[in-house]
């Protein structure tokens, strides 16, 4: 039997087709496009829906891909068995409306046997079919395969609720007696075992299922279909005569190098096929766009990460690891999947980023876990205690419930569940937005008059008042700008010679007309009346200002960051811009202002803005970039700002240099992965440094806090000064934001400077005023109350004084901030200092203690040190 490797038999399969006049069709990207039913793209079929289901109709109807696939419904079984992956991939054959069962047997019968191409003995292969599927079972002997090998199984039928079914045929491959004493009734009754490995399905998509009626009454489609997969990595295992599909040259390469990184050779364990396993998934998950988060396929990367290291640790790893994997799987991939080389040094950021974050938590997270189980009644881990480890320690479900299954624990997963919801009941509870429109009602759904915004090129229009509504009106015409795509609406003003209305919000109904909220009450009279529509110039100014200004951040991000960066979100009103971003670090300040300064850079060119209506495939086909969460109809609005082409339905500047002057106000964090720009454009972009709430506030309370000082030392004639230049002149830029801090942490230094200097001459003169301690002195023993000394002090003072006593004992008690401190030394060996302050201390609803010859004790009750000075007369003398 001939020996292939994985990009072999990728080769042929492909050629085969290829030369049987399918087109080649490149494997989609992981993360389906427009396609909210499925969360990864998880099979081959699933890449060429639009085909299937009519909406597409393809050149060639007859199509050839390598898909590549994620699933992680099983992820527990990941390593436990021979065959489950949660990255792979399909190898499939498709004819839509083409060629059927005779040409789909005949293609797989050739590509499996024939010399040409796989070259597989007749001997070792079975075929299934559904037992009423005659047409089959008749074509495979035809072929020349024995009964014996044809198999008929119940199980043989493709079916999801209504719509396109039929029988399909599978093949699999006898591996020998080597891997299981087991017959072919596995096939027949479908048990999973590691002789009998299935390799292709070829589905026979002809009937229409139809609820309610049995399979055998289905009607037959008109035009039938082929839908086939393959699986490559069994395919890869088969002809590697490999004990497992982690055997083969598509993971071994990884298993070696993390071998040889834990320093154990590789013997078959789970954990090494685990790592291997979520490596691959993860590199090829990222290399599509993915990004690790906290939920939706985020979520489901950094599971898989966190369980790899999980695993890399319990072999004695302990720091990061992964990203010296990821060179094998770029190795592995590059040649077929060629973009992973460009995007490898990405991958590697994202991955050893997460990665030093969980090993970060992991360590506490496996105490709090101990400390859980330790403390169980029962062989189970609560649902609260598993949201805890979620929450808290960032221990995915699965990986708890791994943890748990090791040491012979459950894990309550409804308790679960209800933790998590009642978490996102609070964030709901939180969140506090509201909109008039978030459930539609019907009124809005039946109303479907006409309605245009012209807006673009006007901001006054004479309109008629078309509808009424409790929240607002509908004009027939419109200036007003509706909030959408990250844009906020217009404010104005819509009158007539009876009615001024103050217009401060506007929203797009269903049908797309716009609603103008107005502050005032609206008369249903208003209703078929003309008014004069007047948009707030100035407001819609700055907000094109910083609308354009967002879309050449955009671009100076991808340009400086990186190509992987893509919008999540944004934000444009007249008082400045918002925009979300994804991205695998932090970003420095040195970054920040070179983003600044590429995006000043192209306001300074004169350019007069363009926009364009073109069709979606024409628009992207220039390099035009989609508003994050849009919708877009079959023509859409394209604005070129010069350095960027975007779909945008919003209003921008008319020339580019109209925005003048581009300032980044903060950036910050906002989730795992995802990060926050806030900017302001023209004139706001100067006024910068005092936008800067936070730090001025801090800058203020600092001013605040010398100046009472300095008024409290005069008032006590204490001398003091304080100089310190703390006006700056701004300039326009981040930079502002950078010097602000930096005066904010300079003149922390010369407060706190400050305040220490005055506490320590506030200090000397209480201790000057009390130089007489004759009236505290008995004998050798100085026993005191004083007020006011704080702890350093009243210990300088004690010293001082034990000095000046022969073989004595000094016991100091000091009232200040509403408690009692107390320090005692001693020289007397029969007087112990430590026992007496922790007596004393104690009657003062206090503790503490020390050494025989010094110690210290703080006490709350302030009322009792009369009572505690009292007690320690009675010890000493």
């Amino acid at each position: 039997m001939k020996r292939l490797t994985g990009n072999e038999i990728r080769q042929i399969w492909l050629d085969f087709f290829k030369d049987k006049s399918h087109r080649v069709e490149e494997s989609a990207s992981l993360i389906p496009n427009n396609d909210p039913t499925l969360l990864w793209m998880n099979s081959g079929v699933a890449a060429l829906k639009r085909y299937f289901d009519g909406r597409v109709v393809p050149k060639n109807p007859r199509i050839v891909n390598i898909q590549k696939c994620i699933r992680t419904n099983d992820i527990e079984n990941v390593g436990n068995t021979a065959r489950h992956h949660t990255f792979f991939e399909m190898m499939g054959n498709f004819s839509i409306g083409d060629y059927f069962r005779d040409k789909a047997i005949d293609y797989a019968y050739e590509i499996l046997t024939s010399k040409k191409y796989f070259d597989l003995p007749l001997d070792k292969l079975y075929f299934t079919y559904y037992p009423s599927d005659l047409e089959t079972y008749e074509k495979w002997i035809q072929k020349g395969i024995k009964e014996s090998h044809l198999i008929a199984s119940i199980n043989n039928y493709w079916e999801i609720g209504t719509g396109p079914c039929g029988p399909c045929t599978e093949v699999f491959f006898d591996r020998g007696a080597d891997f299981g004493n087991y017959t072919t009734e596995t096939i027949k009754k479908d048990i999973e075992n590691d002789r009998y490995v299935e390799l292709w399905n070829i589905v026979l998509s002809q009937y229409n299922a139809i609820e309610g009626k049995k399979r055998e009454d289905y009607p037959e489609l008109p035009n039938k279909n082929i839908d086939t997969g393959a699986g490559l990595e069994r395919f890869a295992s088969i002809f590697q005569n490999a004990k497992t599909n982690f055997e083969t040259d598509l993971f071994l390469p990884i298993i070696n190098r993390f071998s040889n990184i834990v320093n154990i050779e590789y013997t078959g364990q789970k954990s090494f096929k685990i790592v291997a396993d979520h490596i691959r998934t993860i590199t090829m998950a990222l290399n599509d766009g993915a990004m690790i988060s906290n939920e939706g396929r985020g979520y489901v990367i950094r599971r898989l990460l966190r369980r790899a290291v999980k695993h890399g640790k319990q072999l004695g790893i302990k720091k990061p690891f992964l990203t010296d994997l990821v060179t094998e799987v770029v190795k592995l991939m590059k040649d077929f999947y060629p973009s992973i080389l460009e995007k490898e040094t990405i991958i590697k950021k994202i991955i050893n980023s997460e990665e030093i974050k969980f090993l970060e938590t992991l360590a506490s997270g496996e105490q709090k876990l101990q400390e859980i189980l330790q403390q169980a009644n029962k062989k189970e881990i609560s649902g609260k205690d598993a949201f805890v480890l979620y929450d808290t320690y960032g221990f995915p479900l699965e990986l708890t419930e791994e943890y748990a299954e090791e040491e012979g624990f459950e894990v309550d997963i409804v308790g679960f569940k209800e933790e998590m919801q009642k978490q996102k009941n609070r964030a709901r509870s939180a969140r506090n937005e509201e909109s008039s429109l978030a459930s539609q009602n019907q009124e809005y759904l039946n109303f479907t008059d006409k309605s245009v915004f012209v807006g673009y090129d006007r901001l006054d229009e004479v309109a008629k008042v078309i509808k009424v509504f409790p929240e607002g009106i509908v004009l027939d015409k419109t200036p007003f700008y509706a909030t959408s795509g990250g844009q906020v609406s217009d404010v104005g003003y819509i009158y007539n010679d009876e009615i001024k209305l103050t217009i401060i919000d506007v929203e797009k109904l269903p049908n797309g007309q716009f609603i103008h909220k107005a502050k005032e009450n609206i008369s249903n009279d208003l209703e078929g009346q003309t008014v004069r529509a007047s948009v707030d110039e100035e407001k819609r100014s700055f907000t094109e200002y910083h609308h354009s200004a967002t879309h050449l951040l955009f671009k100076a991000l991808r340009d400086l960051l990186g190509k992987h960066i893509s919008q999540q979100g944004s934000y444009v009103s007249s008082e400045g811009l918002r925009f979300d971003f994804n991205h695998y670090e932090s970003i420095s300040d040195e970054q920040i202002l070179k983003i600044e300064k590429a995006v000043n850079q192209m306001i300074n060119d004169r350019y007069k803005t363009n926009t364009m209506i073109l069709s979606v495939d024409e628009a992207k086909a220039k390099g035009a970039i989609a508003e994050f969460g849009e919708k877009y109809t079959d023509k859409v609005r394209t604005v070129d700002l010069k350095y960027t082409l975007d779909l945008c339905g919003g209003t921008h500047v008319k020339d580019i240099q109209d925005i003048e002057r581009f300032a980044i106000k903060s950036v910050y964090s906002i989730g795992s992965g995802i990060y926050r720009i806030e900017a302001l454009a023209n004139d706001l972009a100067m006024n910068i440094s005092d936008e800067l709430t936070g730090i001025n506030d801090d800058i203020q309370n600092l001013k605040n806090k010398a100046n009472n000082i300095l008024f409290e030392a005069k008032s006590k004639n204490i001398e003091l000064t304080f100089e310190y230049d703390y006006n700056y002149s701004p300039i326009g830029s981040y930079q502002d934001v950078i010097n602000k801090r930096e005066i904010l942490k300079d003149l922390q230094q010369a407060v706190k400077k400050l305040e220490k200097e005055f506490n320590k001459k506030k200090q000397e003169k209480s201790l000057k005023s009390i130089d007489d301690f004759s009236k505290y002195t008995f004998g050798n023993n100085i026993i005191a109350s004083l007020k006011g000394i704080n702890g350093s002090a009243l210990k300088q003072l004690a010293d001082k004084l034990i000095e000046k006593l022969d073989n004595g004992f000094v016991l100091l008690a000091s009232e200040i901030n509403e408690k009692v401190i107390f320090v005692a030394k001693s020289a007397n060996k029969s007087l112990d200092a430590g026992k007496i302050v922790k007596e004393a201390a104690k009657i003062c609803d206090g503790s503490g203690g020390g050494r025989k010859d010094f110690a210290q004790a703080g006490g709350k009750d302030t009322s009792k040190i009369p009572q505690a000075i009292e007690y320690v007369k009675e010890i000493v003398l």
